[in-house]
């Protein structure tokens, strides 16, 4: 089996054995085939993309096509035990719709992004004056699928302002691909590439 990348190995470690898990957006199902083996979880995707929903389910992942936006409101209340969404916030037009949507299916949730306010990305914007493209933002800004940009302290306040409750969180950096990483405690917002927080109810 592929190892997980470092951001999933955290949110993996997150998950309580035998719980039901909601993955937004869930690409080829990594994350929920290794909690499936490893944390002996009741798994569930939605992916909007067919050639990786196909992946899915030749991993046997119980998967469901479709916008995340859309689906999410198929599932009745409080019918999962989590709800993920990796690397997927800064694509959602109304991230607070989403999150309030993965609460009420869910006990928690899981949510994870890069951080704009890492300091190369500073410094390219700084110095060039033009978007900056990185490892963590690959795309020019007429071809980005992110349509926002985001700080880890620009999400901390959306939390407080939104009355969603952090339960945990992690700044982190990865390297080889995301396969590889290390957690960022001194100036996260600064010199860390991803979050990555843990929402409860207030």
């Amino acid at each position: 089996m592929n190892p997980l990348r470092y951001d999933l190995q955290i949110i993996a470690s997150w998950i309580t054995p035998g719980a039901k898990v909601l993955e937004l957006g869930c690409g080829e199902g990594d994350l929920l085939l290794w909690l499936r083996q490893n944390r002996q979880v009741k798994e569930r995707g939605i992916e909007i993309k067919e050639s990786k929903v196909v992946k899915c389910i030749e991993k046997g992942i119980s998967v469901l096509q479709g916008d995340i936006n859309r689906e999410i409101m198929d599932y009745p209340d409080q019918a999962f035990d989590f709800a993920i969404c990796s690397q997927t916030l800064q694509q959602v037009y109304d991230p607070v719709f989403l999150i309030r949507s993965m609460l009420r299916v869910a006990d928690q949730c899981v949510v994870s992004f890069p951080n704009f306010g890492h300091y190369k990305t500073r410094i390219q914007l700084m110095f060039t004056g033009c978007a900056p493209v990185t490892k963590e933002l690959p795309y020019e800004w007429y071809d980005t699928p992110n349509i926002r940009v985001l700080s880890l302290r620009d999400f901390e306040n959306f939390t407080r302002q939104a009355g969603f409750k952090i339960l945990k969180k992690a700044a982190i950096n990865t390297k080889n691909h995301q396969m590889e990483g290390k957690i960022i405690t001194f100036l996260p917002n600064l010199s860390a590439t991803y979050g990555i927080f843990l929402i409860g109810h207030q």
